[in-house]
C-alpha cells in the first residue's frame, strides 16, 4: 500500500469511535392545549361544523372509546380553526395556511423538546457536533434543521440532516443514524430532534373515508431530542441506552397498508385495517435477525419499546408473542397519555421507561433488563429494529 493511503488508513481508524452510540439524555416537550379525548367528538363536531351528522358522530365517539387515549395535546385550537374555517372542512384547499403555521411551529416546539435534553446531559451546546432533524410536517427550504440551529443558536457549522415525511417509523430511523453518526466520527456529539404537529392532517369528518376519522382520533403533537455519542466521558456524561443493532425492512405483502399524500387540502392519509395482523405476523421474523448473535429466543426476557400506532397492533403483537401484559406497559402509557405521535413516539416510550425504571428502584434503565428492543412502523410497511442494552443505576 502506498504511504500515503497508509496514512489516510490509519487517520480513518483513528477518527472512529471505539464503543457503541449511546443515548445520554432525553427531552420531551408538548403544546400547552390538551384534549381529553372522552369530550373530543362534541368538541370535534363542533369546530368542524359538521354536529348535524349525528350518525357519523357516535361512530366517531365508538372509535374514540376504543382508542385507549385518555388525552391527547394539540396545537390547534377552537379559536386557530375559527381563523382558518378551510382547515376545518374535509378537502378544502388549505395547504398555505397550514404551511404557514407548521414552519414557524415545529421547529419551536423542537426547541423546547431539545433544550430540555441538553439541559440534562450537562454539556455546552458547542459540543453538539451534528443535528438530525425530522419530522412528517412543514416541507420547507431552508428546512427545520436549519431554523433549530438559529433558535438555539448552535454552531453555524454543525453537521445537519433534515428528514421530512418519514411517517410513524422514523423513530427508529433517526437513532439508526444517529448510531452510525456517533460510531464512525470519533467525539461526535449528535442532537436528534423529532417534531410533529398534525395541523397538516386535520379535517372535518368524511362519511366515507372512515380511515381519516381514525386518523383524528390517533394522532397527538409532541416532540422528542435525544443526544447521542460513542465513549461517554467518564463522571460527565451518563448513558442510559446503548444502540447495538439497527436495520430496517419492507414488510412482504404490505403495499399501500400506509399511504399519505401532500395535496392543496393538506397531508391526506389511508390506513389499512390489515396493518396490525401483517406487523404481528411478521414481528418474529425481525426479532430473530436481530438477536440471534446474542443468544436470545425468549422475547419475554427483554424489555419493549413499540411504536404504539394503535391499540390493535399492540394487543396483536402481545399475543402472537405470547407477551406478558407487562411488556407493552410502557407503550400503553404514552398512548393513553399523548395519543400517537409519530416519530416522536419511541422516544417519549424511552424517557417513560427510563422514569419508572428509576421510579421503582431497578438497577438498569430498562426496567431491571439488560436487553431490549425499539420498534417503529410506518409508511411502506416500513419496519425499523434497534436492538437496546439498559445501563446499570
Amino acid at each position: 500500500m502506498p504511504e500515503k493511503m497508509m496514512i489516510v488508513d490509519a487517520v480513518r481508524k483513528v477518527r472512529r469511535a471505539e464503543g457503541p452510540a449511546t443515548i445520554m439524555a432525553i427531552g420531551t416537550a408538548t403544546p400547552p392545549n390538551c384534549i381529553d379525548q372522552s369530550t373530543y367528538p362534541e368538541y370535534y363536531f363542533r369546530v368542524t361544523n359538521t354536529e348535524h351528522k349525528t350518525e357519523l358522530k357516535e361512530k366517531f365517539r365508538h372509535i374514540c372509546d376504543k382508542s385507549m387515549i385518555k388525552k391527547r395535546y394539540l396545537y390547534l385550537t377552537e379559536e386557530i380553526l375559527k381563523e382558518n374555517p378551510n382547515v376545518c372542512e374535509y378537502m378544502a384547499p388549505s395547504l398555505d395556511a397550514r404551511q404557514d403555521i407548521l414552519v414557524v411551529e415545529v421547529p419551536k416546539l423542537g426547541k423546547e423538546a431539545a433544550m430540555s435534553a441538553i439541559k440534562e446531559w450537562g454539556q455546552p451546546k458547542s459540543k453538539i457536533t451534528h443535528l438530525v432533524f425530522c419530522t412528517t410536517s412543514g416541507l420547507d427550504m431552508p428546512g427545520a434543521d436549519y431554523q433549530l440551529t438559529m433558535l438555539l443558536g448552535l454552531n453555524p457549522s454543525i453537521k445537519r440532516f433534515m428528514m421530512y415525511q418519514q411517517g410513524c417509523a422514523a423513530g427508529g430511523t433517526v437513532l439508526r443514524i444517529a448510531k452510525d453518526l456517533a460510531e464512525n466520527n470519533q467525539g461526535a456529539r449528535v442532537l436528534v430532534v423529532c417534531s410533529e404537529i398534525t395541523v397538516s392532517i386535520f379535517r372535518g369528518p368524511s362519511e366515507t373515508h372512515i380511515d381519516s376519522l381514525v386518523g383524528q382520533v390517533l394522532f397527538g403533537d409532541g416532540a422528542a431530542a435525544v443526544i447521542v455519542g460513542s465513549d461517554p466521558e467518564p463522571g460527565i456524561e451518563k448513558p442510559l441506552f446503548e444502540l447495538e443493532f439497527a436495520a430496517q425492512t419492507i414488510l412482504p405483502d404490505s403495499a399501500g397498508t400506509i399511504e399519505l399524500h401532500l395535496r392543496e387540502a393538506g397531508l391526506t392519509f389511508h390506513l389499512s385495517k390489515d396493518v396490525p395482523s401483517i406487523i404481528s405476523k411478521n414481528i418474529e421474523q425481525s426479532l430473530r435477525e436481530a438477536f440471534q448473535p446474542l443468544g436470545i429466543s425468549d422475547w419475554n426476557s427483554i424489555f419493549w419499546i413499540a411504536h404504539p400506532g394503535g391499540p390493535a397492533i399492540l394487543d396483536q403483537i402481545e399475543a402472537k408473542l405470547g407477551l406478558e401484559p407487562e411488556k407493552l406497559r410502557a407503550a400503553r402509557h404514552v398512548l393513553s397519555e399523548y395519543g400517537n405521535l409519530t416519530s416522536a413516539c419511541v422516544l417519549f416510550i424511552l424517557d417513560e421507561m427510563r422514569k419508572k425504571s428509576a421510579q421503582d428502584g431497578h438497577k438498569t434503565t430498562g426496567e431491571g433488563l439488560e436487553w431490549g428492543v425499539l420498534f417503529g412502523f410506518g409508511p411502506g410497511l416500513t419496519v425499523e429494529t434497534l436492538v437496546l442494552r439498559s445501563v446499570s443505576t
